[in-house]
């Protein structure tokens, strides 16, 4: 990755100084700046790529309705998760945020953030399910690769580049773009089936029922048929899945291979 995006830099450069009229044709000053916002976004550290997480986690938690501590939401949520401490040594945290949006999502530093509305229609196992699937993105670091991928785009280099890499100098504008980044952040289906696997594994270790999963999952089905493609908040979040069918049936094998028992409804 770092190779590629240096050698595309390195190549615009050297447009600019092929020939008198390339030069005419190509701003190098903006190619310039655009090398080094990408060099400053591919060498940041893993300290500093934390600092970022952080910093965003913090802002989402002060500009969203999170649900206090003796709300229902957040008394179920600490049973459900109990034992949950920590997936490859990075301590996990979590929090209900009430609003409308179906909708988790886990970050890197192992912040998981459940919407109160994904709670209102899912089980306790169900929701485990999806809680399992989104730590398996930290787990499998597809969550901080993600975000550097998105520090290498548009806005978040900028802020990359603004900052020189320190997060508290974010701006406020800049917060909001990146939470929204660790929110709808984007994985391959690769990543999305590695990921289930990965929940399912950690739900195991920890001792909870993994069939969960395959109730979330026919629940999710249910609702994508339901919503027909349509530009929800449920589309959005799970449009690059793999297909929900599949992920029943692979989830299905390991429970009744590993002697699992369906809960009962």
């Amino acid at each position: 990755m770092k190779r590629n995006v240096l050698s595309i830099v390195a190549i615009a450069l050297c447009m600019a100084f092929a020939s008198p009229d390339a030069a005419a044709q190509f701003n190098l000053k903006k190619a310039a700046s655009a090398a080094v916002k990408a060099t400053q976004a591919l060498t940041l550290t893993d300290q500093q790529m934390a600092d970022y997480v952080r910093e965003s986690v913090n802002w989402m938690d002060q500009h969203n309705p999170v649900s206090p501590d003796d709300s229902p939401y957040t008394i179920r949520l600490k049973k459900l998760t109990d034992g949950l401490t920590d997936v490859d040594g990075i301590p996990l945290n979590f929090k209900v945020y009430e609003v409308i949006d179906v909708n988790a999502f886990a970050c890197a530093d192992g912040s998981v953030r459940v919407f109160s509305s994904i709670m209102d229609i899912m089980s306790d196992d169900e929701l485990l399910g999806i809680i399992g699937h989104e730590i398996g993105h930290v787990g499998l670091h597809h969550s901080k690769k993600a975000l550097k991928q998105e520090l290498l785009t548009g806005a978040l280099k900028d802020a990359v580049s603004s900052t020189g890499g320190i997060a508290g100098a974010l701006t406020d504008s800049q917060l909001g773009a990146l939470s929204q980044s660790l929110i709808n952040a984007k994985y391959s289906q690769k990543q999305e089936k590695e990921a289930d696997e990965y929940g399912y594994e950690f739900l195991k270790k920890n001792g909870k029922n993994p069939w969960g999963m395959v109730g979330s999952f026919e629940k999710l089905l249910e609702m994508e048929q339901q919503a027909g493609g349509s530009s929800s908040s449920f589309s959005k979040m799970f449009s690059s899945h793999p297909d929900t069918q599949a992920r029943i049936k692979n989830i299905t094998k390991k429970c009744e291979k590993d002697g699992y028992d369906r809960p009962s409804e």
